[in-house]
């Protein structure tokens, strides 16, 4: 799939719809996106702020979903766990971005090479128009070579 075709779709998908979740752009090397989330009548709590769990909801699949193409078919990507840290009421449009350089993707590789389990912390901050931290979201993502892709027992890891 094209990264453009799946913004879009992401963009029409309903939970992200209706909660005011907007994918900016995911780049077509599948390295970078942004994601923003604009205040609507409906997104907002009780005090005239977002609601924390859009702000959670706004980064929710990306790290996985950027992964997945990069690593390619011979690996199994799955979100593992998650954290949030509320700094300051996000108002208005806030957004964040998630980056996935080669030094990510080597490190990944190398620790799954001989058929391990890894488990990877990645970590994005989302920023309102003043450029102030609004929250900070750390994601752990499972990572690990499909049994068909992992060395037979007592063979060297490929590479």
């Amino acid at each position: 799939m094209k990264a453009s075709t799946l913004r879009h779709g992401m963009n029409l998908w309903p939970p992200f719809l209706f909660t005011g979740i907007h994918v900016a752009e995911i780049h077509p090397d599948w390295r970078h996106a942004r994601v923003e989330l604009r205040m609507r009548p409906w997104n907002r709590n009780y005090v005239g702020t977002h609601f924390g769990g859009s702000l959670f909801a706004m980064t929710d699949p990306f790290w996985m979903l950027l992964l997945m193409p990069l690593l390619g078919r011979d690996y199994y990507v799955w979100d593992q766990s998650a954290t949030i840290d509320f700094l300051k009421p996000g108002r208005g449009r806030v957004w964040t971005d998630f980056n996935i350089d080669d030094a990510v993707l080597e490190e990944i590789r190398q620790a799954t090479a001989g058929g391990a389990k890894y488990l990877r912390w990645f970590e994005n901050e989302i920023v309102d128009a003043d450029g102030e931290v609004v929250a900070r979201v750390r994601k752990q993502v499972y990572v690990r070579r499909k049994p068909d892709r992992r060395p037979a027992q007592g063979e060297a890891p490929a590479g």
